[in-house]
């Protein structure tokens, strides 16, 4: 039980820290994620001295962390944002991984001597743009649609076939001719499952009649959750299915919206959090200066060369104006995933892959720190935030909180007397208002002689002062009818 209180402590005043970090991050205009990485460091051995070296705990922890994160960015992609950019989104999670592998393993078995296998293995752990970190920075950048879109879909979709490159390589198996045969069915089939159990996920969530409001953003993370089980069952990419499964219910007509999205996004920062302190606490500052200038060469080469290489050769299809390609080129923000994948090969011994995960640990804070504090600025010099481009908004009850109002969902039941009266016979205090009927899971707005049926689902936006007396009488009006008052029926 002491151990149990000092764990929930510790965690507890950790999250709270973490949270603070969001504010402080924004003002000092740095990426959070070193935040977070410093916090588990200073609780790691050389501050605090709590000993944490389980490399496949880590893995599953880390692994686990970047499904709910991959699934809290799914549900908050907009389709209508996303579709004009589809091609090049995928393009650069494939054709662009491959030609970065290949440039940036080429270029460390040249500069480092390192063997083929081995070094192909680095450059496919350091190809995987990060889907935390590109989530929570170009949102509100307030570039172009097109672009911001591509880097999310790009940022989503490349942690599978780059999954998919770490264990083929860590694996002492030789590469066969069904190789790439194998990649691609596992990418088709984890897209599919992902589409499917979205779908499925999303027709149910509207035709269930769940007892609480707090029950739907859990079905829904539950449903991306899945997903990753079901694709990984049938050996297919769970990753990409979980956000497939996120981006199709994400664009449903999912009930209470809001709340899921909101839920969503509080869970994925709690999963980004608890990952790269996690991560911090992992790693040993007395093992990384000794892999600086490795972590150097290897950042040179992929921001230099692999970078810019292979961004120009996935976009040439599709035209893409030379200020984008070059936003594109530095846009490939590193985090969390390329660690989570550098302890794969060392969970499966493959030798020195330790160094490589120092490495890796060493580039991630280099490479947040050049790209993560110059985006903004690059993006000023290209001339890619045009004026009259609207930046996303993200809606939620907040505003109603500001106005000290509060928003009401009523059902009318079956026998109830508020079906068949006006919504003039409603007489509700002031300060509270009928704003929203929905009726056949069609909304409009009510006029003072609509009348009310079974089934109707009301939106009664009141103020915080008025909010009971709007309950009272709307609980007056359902036992007793248009008549509550003069029958004594006060709603208590």
């Amino acid at each position: 039980m002491a151990d149990l209180t000092s764990v929930l402590g510790i965690g507890a005043a950790v999250l709270l820290l973490a949270v603070l970090a969001v504010r402080v991050s924004v003002r000092l205009g740095l990426p959070s994620l070193l935040l977070y990485l410093a916090i588990g460091l200073l609780l790691g051995e050389s501050g605090l001295g709590i000993r944490f070296d389980n490399a496949a705990l880590t893995q599953s922890l880390g692994l686990a962390a970047l499904v709910l994160i991959l699934t809290e960015g799914g549900l908050t992609t907009r389709w209508a944002a996303v579709r004009p950019a589809l091609g090049i989104g995928i393009a650069l999670s494939t054709v662009a991984v491959a030609v970065s592998i290949a440039v940036t393993g080429t270029a460390l078995h040249l500069l480092l001597d390192l063997g083929w296998r081995t070094a192909l293995l680095w450059g496919a752990v350091l190809s995987s743009t990060d889907a935390a970190a590109v989530f929570s920075v170009l949102r509100g950048l307030g570039v172009g649609r097109r672009l911001v879109g591509t880097l999310e879909l790009e940022s989503g979709l490349n942690d599978a076939p780059v999954y998919l490159a770490v264990v083929l390589l860590a694996s002492n198996e030789p590469a066969q001719w069904s190789t790439p045969l194998l990649v691609c069915y596992e990418l088709l089939v984890g897209a599919v499952i992902g589409g499917l159990l979205g779908w499925a996920g999303g027709a149910a969530l509207r035709r269930a009649a769940l007892p609480a409001t707090g029950l739907y953003p859990l079905a829904t993370v539950a449903v991306c959750v899945l997903a990753y089980a079901v694709a990984d069952l049938a050996h297919a990419s769970g990753l990409l299915a979980t956000y497939v499964a996120g981006v199709v219910l994400g664009n449903a007509r999912l009930p209470h919206r809001a709340g899921t999205l909101s839920f969503a996004e509080g869970l994925g920062w709690l999963a980004q959090i608890g990952l790269f302190v996690l991560l911090g606490l992992y790693a040993s500052p007395s093992r990384l200066l000794g892999v600086l200038v490795p972590a150097l060469v290897a950042g040179g080469v992929l921001l230099i060369l692999a970078r810019p290489l292979s961004v120009l050769l996935a976009t040439v299809p599709f035209r893409v104006p030379w200020r984008e390609r070059g936003f594109l080129a530095w846009c490939g923000l590193r985090g969390a995933v390329p660690i989570v994948l550098a302890l794969i090969p060392l969970t499966r011994g493959v030798p020195d892959a330790q160094r490589l995960v120092d490495v890796v640990f060493v580039l991630v804070v280099v490479l947040t720190l050049v790209q993560g504090t110059t985006l903004p600025m690059l993006a000023r010099v290209l001339g890619l935030q045009p004026r009259g481009e609207p930046r996303e908004v993200q809606v939620d009850v907040a505003p109603l909180d500001e106005l000290k109002a509060e928003l009401l969902q009523v059902r009318i039941q079956a026998g109830s007397r508020l079906h068949g009266i006006d919504v003039a016979e409603l007489r509700l205090p002031p300060g509270s208002m009928l704003s929203l009927v929905v009726r056949d899971g069609v909304g409009f707005t009510p006029q003072s002689t609509t009348r009310l049926r079974e089934g109707d689902e009301l939106l009664v936006v009141a103020t915080e002062g008025v909010r009971a007396r709007a309950e009272r009488r709307i609980r007056a009006v359902d036992r007793a009818g248009r008549f509550a008052r003069w029958m004594g029926e006060t709603g208590e």
